[in-house]
């Protein structure tokens, strides 16, 4: 099972604004601290699963044009 992650710069390429990027990375790596997921709590760590961006964006993001997967 691939479980598809953001990064800033995916997010950019979407048509984001650097700062507003950075802002939804930080928004969703609270929102899985706060889901109980305490290895998102690390101020160096900027990929974040998709569901938690839809859940902030309260949209899909095309998948097509994702690249980060682990």
């Amino acid at each position: 099972m691939k479980i598809l992650t953001v990064t800033k710069h995916d997010l950019i390429k979407q048509g984001y604004g650097k700062c507003s990027a950075e802002s939804i990375i930080k928004q969703a790596k609270a929102k899985m601290v706060k889901d109980g997921f305490d290895y998102y709590d690390n101020k160096r760590l900027g990929r974040v699963p998709v569901t938690a961006i839809e859940d902030i964006l309260g949209i899909s993001l095309p998948l097509n044009q994702l690249t980060g997967e682990i």
